[in-house]
This record gives C-alpha cells, sequence and structure tokens, in this order.
C-alpha cells in the first residue's frame, strides 16, 4: 500500500524553522519581490545571496521533529513518498528515504541559466562570485516566485498512486502545489489533513480526516494509527 504524504512548512516549524505565510512568517519581513524572484537576483545579486545565507544559518543546529521522525518511522509498514514544499533536509535526516522536492533545496547550488549543473553546499554561506565548473555564475538551488516548478510533473504522477494520502502543514496557497491534492487516482483514496488551520482543498468527494493539531503532534498519533491498521493488514501483504 502506497502512502503520498505533502508535506509545508508547518512540518519543521516545530524544529524551530520558521514558516513563510503566517503572520510572524518571513515574508512578513521581507518584501518577495526583493529576494525571492528572478528579477531580484539580476537587479540585487548580493541581497538574494545574503537572504539565503541567512536562512542555511538559521537552519544551523536544528533537528527533525517528532513530526519529522514519524513519518521515517511509517516506511517499516508502508511504501512512503514525501512531496515537500519545504527547501530545508529535515525530512533526510529524519530518516526518510523517497522525498521530492518541489520548491528546490536550500543545500545545493546550480547555475543560473538551468539544473543542468546542481552541486551541495550544506549549511555554510555562498560566495557571491560563486562559479559552476564551467565558469557560470551559482545560485540557490531555489524555486523562485514566477519560475516553472520542475519537479511539479514528478509530484503529480506520484500523487496518483496514492492509496492514502497525507497533507500536513500545508495551507495549500500556493500553486501549482496547492493543485496536487486534486490528482488523488479516485474518489475512494482517503486524505489525512494534520494542521491547526483549515487548508484550502478543492472541492472532492473523497473521505477527509482532519486533525486540528500541529505537526508535531498530530502526526505521531496518525501514524500510530496507520501502523495500527498495517498489524490488522500483515496476513495480505
Amino acid at each position: 500500500m502506497k502512502i503520498v504524504v505533502l508535506t509545508g512548512a508547518g512540518v519543521s516549524a516545530d524544529s524551530g524553522i520558521p514558516t513563510y505565510r503566517s503572520s510572524d512568517g518571513l515574508w512578513a519581513n521581507y518584501k518577495i519581490e526583493e529576494v525571492c524572484t528572478p528579477e531580484a537576483l539580476e537587479r540585487d545579486r548580493e541581497k538574494v545571496i545574503s537572504f539565503y545565507n541567512m536562512r542555511r544559518r538559521e537552519m544551523a543546529g536544528k533537528v527533525p521533529n517528532a513530526g519529522h521522525k514519524a513519518l521515517a518511522e511509517l516506511e517499516k509498514y508502508f511504501d512512503v513518498e514525501i512531496v515537500t514544499q519545504n527547501i530545508d533536509n529535515l525530512h533526510e535526516l529524519a530518516g526518510s528515504t523517497k522525498i521530492t522536492h518541489l520548491h528546490g533545496e536550500l543545500t545545493k547550488l546550480r547555475e543560473e541559466s538551468g539544473e543542468q549543473y546542481i552541486t551541495e553546499i550544506g549549511l555554510r554561506d555562498q560566495e557571491l562570485d560563486e562559479k559552476a565548473p564551467n565558469g557560470e555564475l551559482l545560485r540557490p538551488h531555489i524555486v523562485f516566485f514566477g519560475e516553472a516548478v520542475p519537479m511539479f510533473d514528478k509530484a503529480r504522477d506520484i500523487v496518483k498512486e496514492a492509496d492514502i494520502l497525507i497533507v500536513v502543514g500545508t495551507s495549500l496557497a500556493v500553486y501549482p502545489a496547492a493543485s496536487l491534492v486534486g490528482w488523488v487516482k479516485n474518489n475512494d483514496v482517503p486524505i489525512y489533513v494534520v494542521d491547526p488551520s483549515t487548508p484550502k482543498i478543492p472541492f472532492l468527494r473523497n473521505r477527509i480526516f482532519h486533525k486540528k493539531e500541529r505537526a508535531a503532534i498530530g502526526l505521531p498519533k496518525l501514524v500510530a494509527q496507520l501502523k495500527e491498521f498495517a498489524e490488522i493488514r500483515k496476513p495480505d501483504r
């Protein structure tokens, strides 16, 4: 049985990583158009590079919380794939093995013209004039606002395979990521939502179960329920 998990910033909030869209989130303190668009990078490269260097410094010392760990534990019982809007690496650190990053990865750089060259940077600062082997300037491996989402087609195909869909820590306010819920293969796929607020889920006839709790609290509870289900059906596996 395949479980697909769509995760957003709320999953990492309990690890101390700021969310983007809450009232006190990152976009309350920074203008998107100044640090997260191709035009911003062209206009003020130093400001954009500095912004993402700050994001990496914020990640230093952050560890997976109970929500991340619960999803990693779930792999022992089901075929689990995570599609995340997050650019941190906490799912990887928790031990999850099948992760698709929709919006890029903060711990990587890529050449400005495309994704032919991608390199690990870890949590160190990017140098302003850092270059690829071909001499092209490097930029954060992040999908800026206004850019295409290269991993969307892969993510859509993953969601189509889900027997169970879990949506956690996301407001489903950013497209095209928000549209992924609508790609479940049929109305029989149950959808579990873990978030204190109610995400904007498009009209679906699927059964929707909502745990109005933070990811670090609600996910371990949900995973415990799914593990019990796995034990019940074990003879058929």
